[in-house]
């Protein structure tokens, strides 16, 4: 008995002595917005103060265009999402884009307020900021949930949707990205909010992309160090335990504006056939599918899926 009893104990301090290593190896403190600004907040980058937030955007392109194009990214992600789009298109038309509240170099909402209509007043604030009377609204994700819903809510606003891979209905994920599955588990939030190994990072980036083979370091570096801003890793948790999928959905049909949708067969995330009943819903809405493509399609494959966009534009120019 007393040879039984010393071997758990011997195995207790084992697993005591492995856990105070992993946790050593992956402690990741917070990093304060000064110090990833360097890297992630380049020109053309600037900071307007709104709704207590000092929101982090970038506004490029001619001011003289009379239907600016707004970008929102979805969650965990930021701006820099949109890199290769606002390349196709700073050119012909004016391309606003911002890190969301909880996330990017944003950071938190001072209210702690992540609730779909605080979002929707956020786009509204900024556009009011920058004093854009009316754009061209277009969202992946949650993203696309807070396009949907502020052109809902600001009808007089929004001229045009453009939804991609968005949320909105409940569904069910064939996949969820472990960093989301651990920020809604009680204790375990609470730890990676100082432990992240990058590893778990990489692998919530690879699982919503069809090719993960296209997921480079370079591009894992970017969600690993704007996860760690201050607060965000907080945030998410509290977005993802404050919003749930469906809570607005039966209004999907009262929007009459024209619409594209942009999905990726791949997506395992938010599953094709949310796309085919935003499809439904709208009424005279594209539904514009890529057969190779997963959750962030203008991430993944930007070039064929801009040109999808510009199509969409190009007559209502």
């Amino acid at each position: 008995m007393k040879k039984v009893l010393k071997f758990v104990l011997w195995l207790l301090l084992l697993l005591i002595l492995v856990s105070v290593g992993y946790m050593f190896i992956h402690w990741v403190p917070d990093r304060s917005v000064d110090d990833l600004k360097a890297q992630w907040a380049k020109p053309p980058s600037q900071f307007i103060s709104v709704a207590g937030m000092d929101i982090h955007l970038r506004d490029e392109g001619p001011r003289t265009d009379p239907l600016p194009i707004v970008l929102l990214h979805g969650t965990s992600a930021s701006l820099h999402t949109w890199d290769d789009w606002v390349k196709a298109l700073k050119d012909e038309r004016r391309v606003i884009r911002f890190d969301l509240p909880g996330f990017g170099l944003t950071g938190p909402d001072p209210e702690n307020d992540y609730s779909i209509e605080k979002y929707a007043q956020t786009v509204v604030a900024v556009l009011d900021q920058l004093a854009v009377d009316r754009s061209v609204i277009v969202g992946n994700s949650l993203g696309g949930y807070v396009a949907w819903f502020t052109a809902l809510t600001n009808p007089t606003r929004i001229d045009q949707l453009v939804l991609i891979d968005a949320t909105g209905y409940p569904f069910q994920p064939e996949s969820v990205p472990i960093g989301f599955v651990i920020a809604r588990i009680p204790v375990l939030n609470r730890l990676m909010e100082k432990v992240l190994p990058r590893s778990v990072v990489e692998n919530s980036v690879k699982s919503v992309y069809a090719q993960p083979s296209l997921v480079q370091s370079e591009l894992v570096d970017r969600y690993f160090e704007l996860t760690t801003r201050a607060g965000n890793r907080q945030a998410l948790a509290h977005r993802l335990a404050q919003m749930k999928p469906g809570q607005h959905a039966h209004r999907i049909k009262e929007l009459t504006l024209p619409t594209l949708i942009i999905w990726g067969d791949h997506d395992r995330l938010v599953p094709p056939e949310i796309g085919e009943r935003f499809h439904q819903d709208i009424k005279g809405s594209e539904l514009k599918r890529f057969a190779d493509l997963g959750h962030v399609p203008q991430e993944e494959g930007p070039l064929k899926t801009v040109m999808a966009l510009k199509a969409f534009l190009s007559p209502r120019k």
